[in-house]
């Protein structure tokens, strides 16, 4: 890992960036991890970290366009710049072509008139354009445009921005925007302390529920609002925030991404950190997509794969922007867990019920407590209440010294890693005492103690002082949100515990089976099923025993040789469904059935009009489960591989998983795990288990195609694998290749 290179880099280092086809320029303001390595495709396979602190504490600030007339927009941007920039210890230059001076500061009438190096310019100007290489010719190292009007409007302003995104990567200089605003120089306070949220929003608006979290007491540390990303993105500000010792998790509100590959690099990068990053991405539905690509003008992304892509690499994805704040305050301020065990607290058995109902539904795990510590709560709580978990103390207990002791004694079994206690409604003073006891056994702990407070007022002492004044307790609202965060927290640590980068296991150079795919490769056109075989048996993946025949007799000699049973199919690059047109012969057992089936095939072949490469005689393969495992290219993260049940199974219950390459076994087989037809693969109706392991390979080595065949393969359709019993293998019966 290289240090920052504070605007300078080595020879060896710009030689490098290039090499991986990253601007020198992003290298200026970047930490570099290992910027040489790249995969099969010619990808990095490490992001370039911006040097974000020039922007976030600039020592000199330039405002092209100041203004101190009243009644302007232009006058209350320049007021809060000001006021920011004393707050961060810089020097504000107001820059105004017909003005001497603004709010008493003397001003430069031309960003060329600027007598010294400047770290960030803010252009308040309707076309930031002509500003860019004035800004570049000064040596200005960030830049802020608000100006609208661009990607976000259609055709003709995509355009636009992409004439400003080409004057910025020529510049050297760093653009938030444009169509952003003024959240990044929001004030924050600073009397607040342990880990920060860092926020990201593409939407102003939507961040300002994350930012009142202080008002609650929880400390924010950055605001980067990134409007359209002409150059600045989501994933700069993902990777910088990761760095950061103050912050403790990113809270993001995503509307596209500008580069799939770029976010999961970023992603990593967190995780590698160990920093969560909680993130509400619209476009679920076909309208939410709609409506962000009008906001932002970017691609939303197959909502699928964008959800896939983020588990993958450990995002979490929550819907709604109180989940955000929630989730994400959890995370940044909760110690690692020392068990995974949830013990569900309460003053009513019925409440108990209830949420550990939802809990155990939402996947968090209620172990049942020994006998032994049951024995030691029912010193405190009636015999007739269950204390197995969840624990009912039937009310009364809380509102003496039993209370604590209660509290204590289920925190101190090794099993229990988090404590929760709804409190449906104040109920004074049992519920006051009850808070009190919740934070100050909190305070005595290690493990996470969390607490819904579901009075619909609010206004409570219990919850505005108690609760809420306390940093070790965390406390909700709803039920939903707190079994979301307490399970994103588990599952975040789980993650990243041991975390292995998939970018580090990525292959580097191309292997033998590369060299002989390319040979099959046809640009844009698709392949015939046996050039598609073809392709399969370069990477390994094992088809049926088959010849390719141009005559009945040839038929027939190819059939002794295969054996009997065997299955003919027609074979041409036009083919794709075979079964609808009758192109398909199955369990032919002499010599006459095969010299007929030639002849019915080629009829229906000339009679459709359909050229062929020939006829397939083919070894008929054992009974097994069908699975289909295929690529695609994904608009946003490239090529994706997809596995599921296959035949006319993908069709009708579409029962797939997807991952982005590059992934490793670990993750191949949790694909398999989200199947709903998985217990397939396990035998069912005396049917004997599946080999899981053959299939895995496939997926693996389809995944390794992906990579190292990105530039020439669109498609790829293995239906149906054959995944044969346990220790036989998996045998690809078709396959469909579309080339780029």
């Amino acid at each position: 890992m290289l240090g920052s290179t504070h605007g300078t880099f080595t020879t060896d280092l710009r030689a490098r960036v290039v090499a991986c086809g990253e601007s020198p320029r992003t290298a200026v303001h970047g930490v570099a991890a290992a910027p040489g390595d790249h995969d099969v495709s010619g990808r990095p396979l490490h992001a370039l970290v911006p040097d974000l602190d020039r922007f976030f504490r600039p020592e000199s600030v330039a405002v092209i366009g100041a203004s101190d007339t009243e009644g302007r927009p232009n006058t209350g941007i320049t007021r809060q710049l000001l006021a920011w920039s004393e707050r961060v210890g810089a020097r504000l230059v107001p820059v105004h072509p017909t003005r001497t001076s603004v709010f008493g500061i003397d001003c430069v009438p031309s960003v060329g008139a600027l007598a010294e190096p400047v770290d960030l310019a803010v252009l308040l100007v309707a076309d930031p354009l002509p500003v860019i290489e004035e800004l570049a010719e000064a040596k200005v190292r960030f830049a802020v445009a608000f100006a609208s009007g661009f990607a976000e409007t259609g055709e003709a302003g995509a355009e636009a921005q992409e004439r400003l995104a080409a004057a910025v990567r020529r510049s050297g200089l760093r653009l938030l925007g444009p169509n952003t605003n003024l959240n990044a120089f929001e004030r924050f306070r600073e009397d607040l302390d342990g880990p920060a949220v860092a926020l990201i929003t593409q939407s102003g608006h939507q961040g300002r529920p994350v930012f009142t979290l202080q008002e609650l007491g929880v400390r924010l540390s950055h605001w980067a609002p990134t409007g359209n990303e002409a150059d600045l993105e989501t994933a700069d500000f993902i990777s910088y925030f990761a760095g950061r010792p103050e912050v403790g998790a990113i809270a993001c509100y995503v509307e596209g991404l500008k580069d799939g590959r770029s976010f999961l690099l970023a992603a990593d990068r967190a995780a590698r950190q160990g920093v969560p990053v909680v993130a509400v991405k619209v476009g679920r539905t076909e309208t939410g997509a709609r409506t962000a690509a009008s906001h932002t003008g970017k691609l939303t992304g197959a909502d699928r794969v964008v959800d896939a892509a983020m588990r993958q690499f450990g995002v979490i994805r929550v819907d709604g922007l109180d989940q955000l704040q929630d989730t994400a305050t959890l995370l940044a301020r909760a110690r690692r867990p020392v068990a995974d065990g949830v013990v569900v607290y309460s003053i009513s058995g019925g409440t108990g019920a209830h949420f550990a109902d939802l809990a155990t539904a939402a996947g968090l795990g209620l172990p049942t407590l020994p006998q032994a510590k049951q024995d030691e709560l029912h010193q405190w709580i009636p015999e007739y209440l269950s204390v197995s978990n969840p624990v009912d103390n039937g009310g009364h207990p809380v509102g003496d010294w039993r209370g604590r002791k209660i509290i204590d004694a289920i925190l101190a079994d090794p099993s229990v890693g988090v404590l929760i206690c709804p409190i449906t409604g104040p109920f004074p003073p049992m519920s006051d005492k009850l808070a009190q006891d919740l934070v100050d056994a909190a305070e005595a702990t290690d493990k996470l103690v969390c607490v819904v407070w579901g009075s619909p007022v609010g206004t409570e002492d219990a919850y505005r002082t108690t609760l809420l004044g306390s940093s070790r307790v965390a406390t909700f609202r709803t039920f939903g949100n707190c079994i979301g965060a307490v399970k994103a927290y588990l599952d975040h640590h789980r993650f990243t515990t041991g975390y292995r980068s998939p970018f580090d296991e990525a292959p580097r150079t191309p292997s033998p089976s590369f060299r002989k795919a390319q040979a099959l490769m046809r640009p844009g056109r698709r392949l015939s099923e046996h050039a598609a075989k073809q392709l399969l048996r370069a990477y390994g993946i094992r088809v049926p025993r088959e010849q390719l025949v141009t005559s009945a007799a040839a038929a027939v000699r190819a059939a002794g040789l295969v054996g009997y049973p065997v299955v003919m199919k027609a074979s041409g690059a036009q083919l794709a469904h075979k079964t609808e047109l009758g192109l398909v012969k199955v369990g032919l057992t002499s010599a006459s059935q095969v010299r007929d089936a030639y002849r019915e095939l080629t009829d229906i072949a000339r009679f459709e009009s359909i050229d062929l490469d020939g006829i397939l005689v083919c070894q008929m393969v054992g009974r097994g489960v069908e699975m289909v495992v295929g690529v695609t290219r994904d608009d946003l993260f490239g090529p994706t591989v997809t596995v599921g049940l296959g035949g006319v199974l993908v069709e009708v219950l579409n029962d797939t998983a997807v991952r982005v390459p590059p992934f490793d076994e670990h993750e191949a087989r949790s694909m398999l795990a989200e199947l709903r037809g998985r217990a397939l693969l396990d035998g069912v109706r005396g049917a004997p288990p599946a080999d899981v392991d053959a299939l895995v390979e496939v997926v693996l080595r389809v995944q390794r195609m992906a990579l190292e065949l990105d530039g020439d393969l669109a498609e790829l359709d293995i239906n149906p694998l054959m995944v044969l019993p346990r220790g036989q293998g998996a045998v690809a019966l078709d396959a469909l290749a579309v080339c780029r």
